[in-house]
């Protein structure tokens, strides 16, 4: 087994630690101690190693000698994960799956099609929008329902047999009538050891237990007011130990704000220049320290994940309104732009793909961009690095491949599909959601390969699809209506050996036959 300390260079506090059991290449993580049983689970973690890294940059260097570290720190640290092999489920707990396992491509499939390879279907209460989040072998969604929106639904679902588990209903605070103009259920939950909480466009937020027992709710629509954008809002929160944070930008009030895990109660709120926004911030780790970095409507700005405070701001971006910043590495993280429905910002965002930098310099943080790439758009899916090389894919389905390092191009191809959901690389594959359930697998790397073509489902065979029955206003309305009923793959989850794809009233869990 190997026992991983990670520890923060300027301080040389211990930041994290992790017992694995390596193969020799590749550690499988699993389980999670809380940290207050550290104490008395310290020296089992030394007796159960047999190699002793310590981190204190990007790379680990080996200690050969335990003695010559200081275990008094131990009692302070926190502990990423502790179990055996055989007991491991895969986590991927919030959107875009930050804080995933590690995934294995061996294990998962490479192709599958409406009669082979998808393990279970089910349908959905009402419509949503989220992915789903897995924990310990228990699938997470949720979706809304009602003309008026009017109820919210977390399901949980076993993740090997797709069995109901149970399913939560709460009453929304701020009902609004259900379109296909407007986000319904659209941010994705996070989960933890401890449960899972789950924030809606209404501003309501519910924590529950794994279990689905409600542990408490509150609504910040109540609290802050409501929100004014016609279209909804759509940002998923980020977690940390303790805290769950949530963006939300509006065109009247616009604020980041932390909630306690615990009680709900709120530990902090920033207030944000108003605005009209549906990205979703991320957790990044700059001058070895955590981030909340919210890449929003001409600004990106890193917060403080621990009081609010407001670290840097770059105001030299346009049109990102949509895409998550993806981190390839600490300090840096991808932006994604495009222009308006009506052409607006167009000129900014042409100069607003790229790959972001920020630097500390003493107690400040300058941020600039290492390089931006002028043909590269996104639509929903956001920029991904994998094997050296960046991806977007824009909404003609269009894929931009450029160096990570450099942003040169490497190629751009069209694949059958555009992409709701983000792209995920594993191993020597990247697999790209197409948003009407078409999933292109390239190989990943400097070549364009397509290895695979899967249809989730047929054209005469459609998934359920419970779209917003009440008559839209206009003509121009009613046409996009039907043009939007159409199923939409949403949002993916990888765990164990499964991809489980969501659209908007489907869920389906898809592995090796």
């Amino acid at each position: 087994m190997t026992l991983r300390v990670v520890i923060r260079p300027e301080s040389s506090r211990l930041h994290s630690l992790a017992v694995c059991r390596s193969n020799g290449n590749h550690d499988y993580n699993c389980g999670v101690l809380n940290a207050d049983s550290v104490k008395r689970q310290a020296k089992l973690l030394i007796d159960r190693c047999d190699v002793f890294q310590v981190r204190t940059g990007s790379s680990y260097s080996l200690v050969q000698n335990l003695e010559k570290f200081n275990m008094s720190i131990l009692p302070s640290m926190i502990v990423l994960a502790l179990a055996a092999p055989q007991q491991q489920q895969g986590v991927w707990p919030g959107f875009l799956g930050e804080g995933a396992s590690q995934l294995q491509m061996e294990s998962l499939p490479l192709s599958w099609s409406p009669s082979e390879g998808i393990a279970w279907q089910r349908q959905l209460p009402g419509y949503g929008q989220s992915s789903p989040v897995v924990w310990d072998g228990t699938v997470f969604v949720t979706s809304v329902s009602g003309a008026d929106k009017n109820t919210l639904h977390v399901v949980a679902f076993d993740l090997e047999s797709g069995d109901l588990s149970w399913e939560s209903e709460t009453a929304s605070t701020f009902p609004e009538k259900a379109s296909v103009y407007i986000s319904r259920a659209a941010p994705t939950p996070v989960v933890d050891a401890d449960g899972i909480y789950a924030y809606f466009e209404s501003g309501d937020v519910v924590a529950l237990t794994r279990s689905g027992e409600e542990r408490w709710k509150r609504s910040l629509s109540d609290d802050y007011g409501r929100p004014k954008n016609k279209f909804g809002l759509s940002s998923s929160p980020v977690q940390t130990d303790d805290q769950v944070i949530i963006l939300i930008d509006d065109e009247e009030a616009a604020y980041l704000i932390s909630l306690s895990k615990e009680t709900g109660e709120t530990l902090w709120k920033t207030d944000r220049k108003p605005r009209t926004n549906w990205s979703s911030p991320a957790i990044v780790e700059i001058g070895g320290e955590p981030q909340v970095v919210c890449s929003s409507d001409g600004t990106v700005i890193g917060y403080d994940t621990k009081t609010g405070k407001e670290l840097w701001t770059f105001d030299q971006v346009g049109g990102n309104r949509a895409t998550t910043p993806q981190s390839p590495g600490e300090g840096q993280f991808f932006i994604g732009a495009s222009a308006g429905r009506q052409g607006e910002n167009a000129t900014m965002a042409r100069k607003s793909n790229g790959l972001l930098v920020v630097e500390k310099q003493g107690s400040d943080y300058v941020p600039k961009f290492q390089w931006t790439t002028p043909k590269a758009t996104p639509s929903w899916a956001s920029p991904v690095a994998h094997d050296g090389v960046a991806y977007w894919v824009n909404r003609s389905a269009v894929v931009f491949c450029v160096d990570v390092e450099t942003g040169v191009d490497v190629f751009t191809e069209r694949i059958s599909e555009s992409c709701w959901a983000t792209p995920i690389g594993v191993g020597e594959r990247v697999y790209f959601f197409g948003k009407s359930g078409t999933t292109s697998v390239l190989r990943s790397g400097r070549e364009f390969e397509v290895l695979a073509e899967n249809k989730l489902w047929t054209e005469e065979n459609p998934p359920v699809n419970n779209v917003p029955v009440a008559e839209e206003e206009t003509e121009e309305r009613r046409s996009a209506q039907a043009m939007f009923s159409a199923p939409t793959l949403y949002g993916v989850a990888v765990a164990n050996d499964s991809f489980i794809l969501r659209t908007g009233s489907q869920l389906f869990c898809v592995r090796k036959p």
